[in-house]
């Protein structure tokens, strides 16, 4: 570069070897410096746009395809990529021209013209352009039209005309549309079941889109109440035409379950309950849990909470229908009513398996493992019944168990993949670290290091809780290392964009193309991506809080300790110093093993890690690391609470209150309830007064906006006014009422036995009872001193008897 800046070759060069270390902005700058010197080398304006694209500099990009398309215009994919560069910059009527323009030089007789999948895709491409143009549904659909002679994926080209036809209002068609789309095979996908019940019911435009957009087996039904009449429209279809028309549907058969009440509705459910008991489906529990729907604001949703799956009517005919079907099961072998037919011995099986995943739904550990157990003795076999058995142990507080449990199960099939994996996380839950890798071990090659191939594979959920109990091992640095792994991986999907730029416009999979960009713009708000992130940042924040945790390895103080004590102490650093000496030489030993055993194999050796505990991690600023990943979960994950938790610790610790407060009012924006976020509220209210230095405007917003977080008043009447709300009602969530307690005992606006009572009196009958919320309160208690130890007694029995098998809890 020094003898040959002059040369664009070089600075090509140069720029590729920075788009290889991932150095995009550089590797921009050079080709931008290389195209002063030739500025029409389209391999190097090809390069170049790449780069542009991946790292969303839009308006650059478009700039570049118009370029090379100017000096290269006879080539398919230069018109293409100009096209989707209009796209992405918004420019959708621009990049509808383009496609037309780029047509029009096509002769009648081109591949263009013709029925093929890529002038077929072409074609969807540009009508998703045309929808795209606000007000421009009409033309989108005329055209989708005139192109169905040329698409191939008639199915696409169904669901889509029927979407618009939906957005304008032409209900009668679009039913056609989507009845067609039925005929064709996709009875299954409830998509197509919600468009066709927006079209019967003739839904408004919002709720249109919004029912499109449902996942899983939610339908329109699910999303929203229906009056009485739309009900009984939508049953005389399903029970009548469609249940004639489509009798092996599954699907046709459980939708009605979403639009019945009543005895009807627990009728329907008898009918489904049998056929599930008697085909032996696991899932038959939790296909009905989804039918425990409460509205809030106008819509439904599905009942989490054991208070209100309790108080749901939907739970009283389930639970009363299962506990007839094991009476007559156990007494004649038949279902109630039913003199024709004696069942097989696994309907009982299943019947208790349903009705001990009720009591599970309910919180009523202690009977659902009673009747879970009749089933093992029943079964020893049945490796459904270890795993529900190891899920209700678990949220009992016996994570030993619960992973023993799992691991019996685990040796009845050990080729069941599922299980193995299940074991596997339990056994880290449970803190039991080297059981946990020999089980994972199972499912991956022999050869090698089993945790690396399980990093190469990009096995995420996995890393994460070895991630969590590394942590709770307080191994550090060796968290911290995979909690990183995690982020790779997302980067290396990030990067892996690359390499579709050219191949989806070579290939015409335009409207993929579109997908995995708007895909790969949302990754850093993913939920794996965002617990990474999250754990990365609490690690290093409490690492920030205990700078000493990072100081064990450092050699003591020995000038202020006596003869004796300095002697002890250079004792035990010479035997931790040899330990960790001859650690580090077998793990070497190991690695040197692994690569010559490869060798010899022929196979590809595994990489050697530099830094197997993760101290170069540990190394760095602390808190710039928990500011990097708090920033990026407040611009991707902005709808999780947790973010905006997140971004008030790490901005309190940098003395950053506006910032602090704006995340109290986003975090109050989406769910005002939350235990945690009162907490802080509090710690800011008495910890955010401004500095003496801090800038006039700063001062002003922060006396006027805290108030408005306090709802006008000062922090103790805010305290006392929470605490009288959470006992007037008693379902309010126990995180809540810890926390309305810790603060009434911090602010002084009560007592410690007023904050004790306010946890304990209104006992384990509310919300967000659990394992985790009851030692939290039990810690809050302790802290209370002995003013609260008559409580704490009480909550403790309250607690033992809710939770018997829970440990650590006294």
């Amino acid at each position: 570069m020094k003898t040959k800046q002059r040369s664009h070759v070089c600075w090509h060069v140069y720029g590729l070897l920075h788009r290889a270390d991932r150095e995009y902005n550089e590797a921009i700058k050079a080709y931008k410096q290389a195209l002063r010197i030739d500025s029409e080398n389209l391999q190097i304006l090809r390069d170049l746009s790449l780069l542009q694209v991946q790292m969303r500099d839009l308006s650059g990009f478009l700039v570049t395809r118009h370029t090379i398309l100017t000096l290269k215009s006879n080539q398919r994919m230069n018109w293409l990529t100009y096209a989707v560069a209009k796209h992405l910059n918004g420019d959708l009527a621009g990049a509808v021209s383009v496609i037309d323009i780029y047509l029009g030089t096509m002769p009648e007789d081109s591949d263009e013209h013709k029925r093929g999948y890529e002038s077929g895709e072409l074609a969807l491409y540009k009508n998703r352009a045309l929808a795209e143009i606000p007000d421009n549904l009409q033309t989108a659909l005329d055209h989708l039209e005139e192109c169905k002679t040329v698409v191939m994926d008639q199915t696409a080209w169904l669901m889509t005309k029927g979407t618009y036809q939906l957005q304008l209002g032409r209900y009668d068609d679009a039913s056609k549309t989507f009845l067609s789309l039925l005929e064709r095979g996709l009875t299954e996908d409830y998509r197509v079941h919600s468009g066709y019940m927006c079209a019967v019911l003739g839904a408004d435009n919002e709720t249109c889109q919004a029912a499109m957009k449902l996942k899983g087996t939610a339908t329109l039904a699910t999303m929203k109440p229906l009056a009485a009449d739309q009900r009984q429209a939508l049953l005389k279809t399903y029970r009548g035409e469609f249940a004639e028309r489509f009798p092996k549907s599954p699907a046709i058969r459980r939708i009605p379950l979403t639009l019945l009440e009543g005895d009807e509705l627990k009728a329907a459910i008898d009918d489904h309950c049998r056929r599930g008991l008697t085909r032996g489906v696991p899932s038959l529990g939790s296909d009905l849990a989804a039918l425990f729907l409460i509205e809030r604001d106008g819509k439904y949703v599905t009942a989490a909470d054991a208070v209100d799956i309790k108080a749901h009517s939907t739970l009283a005919a389930v639970v009363d229908l299962a506990e007839g079907y094991i009476t007559s099961l156990l007494s004649e072998s038949k279902f109630p009513g039913d003199d024709n037919k004696c069942e097989s011995p696994s309907t009982i099986l299943w019947a208790w398996y349903l009705r001990a995943y009720m009591h599970e739904l309910c919180g009523e550990y202690p009977a659902a493992l009673d009747i879970v157990d009749k089933c093992i003795e029943h079964t020893p076999t049945a490796v459904d019944m270890y795993e529900l058995k190891g899920r209700i142990l678990m949220a009992s507080g016996d994570a030993e168990a619960a992973a023993d449990c799992l691991d019996s199960g685990r040796d009845l099939d050990k080729q069941d993949r599922y299980i193995n994996n299940q074991t596997t996380k339990y056994m880290l839950q449970a803190g039991r670290q080297s059981v946990a890798g020999e089980r994972i071990a199972l499912f991956v090659k022999h050869e090698g290091n089993p945790e690396q191939m399980l990093s190469d594979m990009q096995c995420s959920w996995y890393e994460l809780e070895l991630a969590d109990c590394l942590r709770r091992q307080k191994e550090w640095g060796k968290s911290l290392k995979k909690y990183s792994s995690v982020v790779k991986h997302f980067e290396d999907w990030h990067e892996d964009q690359f390499d579709f730029h050219s191949y989806c416009i070579r290939k015409v999979t335009l409207r993929a193309y579109i997908d995995v960009l708007q895909f790969e713009d949302d990754l850093w708000g993913l939920e794996n991506y965002a617990r990474a992130a999250e754990g990365i940042s609490r690690l290093y924040l409490h690492l920030y809080d205990n700078p000493d945790l990072t100081k064990e390895d450092e050699e003591p103080d020995y000038a202020s300790m006596t003869a004796a004590q300095r002697k002890k102490a250079k004792a035990i650093a010479r035997k931790k110093k040899k330990a960790a000496e001859k650690k580090a030489e077998e793990e070497k030993a190991a690695a040197v093993e692994a690569q010559k055993a490869a060798q010899k194999k022929g196979i590809k050796a595994p990489v050697m890690d530099e830094d197997p505990n993760g101290e170069t991690l540990l190394k760095k600023d602390p808190l710039e690391e928990a500011k990097k990943f708090s920033a990026i979960l407040s611009r991707s994950a902005p709808r999780r609470i947790s973010t905006w938790l997140l971004q008030y610790d790490v901005a309190m610790r940098r003395k950053k209150p506006l910032l602090a407060m704006q995340a109290l009012f986003k975090g109050r924006a989406i769910d005002a309830q939350s235990g945690e976020l009162f907490v802080r509220i509090v710690d800011f209210a008495e910890n955010a007064a401004p500095e003496a230095d801090s800038h006039e405007a700063a001062k002003e917003v922060l006396n006027s906006e805290l108030p408005r977080l306090l709802n006008g008043k000062d922090v103790c009447s805010f305290v006392q006014d929470a605490a009288a709300s959470a006992k007037s009602d008693p379902l309010t969530d126990l995180s809540l009422r810890v926390a309305i307690a810790s603060a009434m005992v911090k602010t002084k606006a009560g007592s410690s036995s007023d904050a004790a009572s306010l946890i304990v009196d209104q006992g384990l009958d509310g919300r967000g009872v659990s394992v985790k919320t009851v030692k939290a309160a039990l810690d809050c208690l302790t802290e209370f001193g002995d003013e609260a130890s008559a409580a704490k007694t009480k909550w403790i029995e309250a607690v033992k008897a809710r939770f018997p098998l829970i440990k650590d809890f006294d």
